[in-house]
């Protein structure tokens, strides 16, 4: 069906398996650009990379880090990204590791090098649009990285609008709060409300929850359900609640349309690593399940007061590729 005169979304998500080398930046970033090779110009809005995709995401400390750290606009995560963005005519983002230019520390007159967890952000013509500083950090993250002041958006001509970006952990609670809770506080799908987003992008590295049964109505169906972690991307949408419920009253079991009867539909992208880093655990703790990151990058449509999430596109725990997924105004279709 022709699409020229339709109002669209194609997002293009990188799930980065097992391709990213810790620590094998040119190699990463080589593997990254020949998955993209195959995407047509002009032929995606938005293209997604994980958390950190050339480095790797698993560091000791800020000792270990430090070779691999980027300026942006000047490193290799931003060199590829403006270049892909160039080739492909779209935005394209990717988490990275950021160097902070000397600043004053918090706790002490001197001055020190910093680090953040950072995302990088390129638009059709190669421009840089902004850069973005995790705002929640990881354990993993604190032996090296300085968090950042709070989450982002960026407003961008039609058809994306108005972008939320976070990483990973800033999906979840913030201290004091417990981190691993499903209920509020909901800090950055509340931001997203307050912003109006359209749109909501996650660049992860989030661990697998170690679950690999649920209920089937057939053997048919266990094979699927098995590739994908579903307790993941459950978690993902709950944390994410204030965009398809506004309050209890609202939610209505028997509410199938998409639309909703209440409210703005945002479109959430999760961009997550796929299998494992330097034979470990990224948890760097025996204390806490998983193994390996949970890959099941997924695509939601989530409409205030509908009462529910709709994952309208999903990739399996380990797949290996990039998946699009077009959004033509209220239908939704994977390419």
């Amino acid at each position: 069906m022709p699409v020229n005169n339709l109002y669209c979304w194609n997002f293009e998500v990188i799930s980065a398996p097992d391709f990213v080398l810790w620590g094998q930046v040119k190699a990463n970033a080589l593997r990254a650009k020949e998955l993209c090779s195959v995407i047509e110009p002009k032929s995606i809005d938005l293209l997604c990379f994980p958390e950190m995709i050339l480095s790797g995401y698993v560091f000791e400390d800020s000792d270990e880090i430090l070779p691999y750290l980027e300026l942006p606009k000047e490193g290799p995560t931003s060199q590829m990204c403006a270049s892909l963005a160039r080739r492909l005519g779209c935005y394209v983002l990717a988490g990275y590791p950021e160097r902070l230019l000397q600043i004053p520390d918090l706790d002490t007159d001197n001055y020190t090098h910093r680090c953040a967890n950072s995302a990088i952000f390129y638009g059709p013509n190669g421009d840089f649009i902004g850069n973005y500083r995790k705002t929640n950090l990881f354990i993993t993250d604190r032996t090296w990285a300085k968090a950042g002041f709070g989450f982002t958006s960026f407003d961008l001509p039609a058809p994306i609008g108005k972008l939320t970006l976070g990483i990973c952990m800033d999906l979840n609670a913030q201290p004091p709060a417990d981190w691993k809770a499903r209920g509020r506080p909901y800090e950055i799908a509340e931001y997203a409300m307050k912003e109006n987003a359209d749109v909501v992008v996650l660049l992860n590295a989030w661990l697998d929850s170690g679950v690999r049964m649920h209920y089937c109505k057939n053997e048919k169906e266990l094979g699927f359900i098995e590739s994908v972690d579903w307790t993941t991307v459950e978690f993902w949408a709950t944390r994410l609640k204030p965009l398809w419920v506004q309050a209890e009253e609202l939610s209505s079991p028997n509410k199938e349309d998409d639309e909703g009867e209440n409210g703005k539909r945002t479109i959430v992208v999760v961009c997550n690593r796929t299998g494992e880093e330097k034979g470990k655990s990224p948890m760097l703790v025996t204390s806490i399940r998983g193994q390996t990151f949970a890959g099941s990058s997924a695509i939601f449509s989530m409409h205030r007061g509908s009462g529910k999430p709709r994952v309208i596109g999903i990739m399996s725990r380990r797949e290996d590729g990039a998946r699009t997924w077009m959004i033509v105004k209220d239908r939704v279709s994977s390419l």
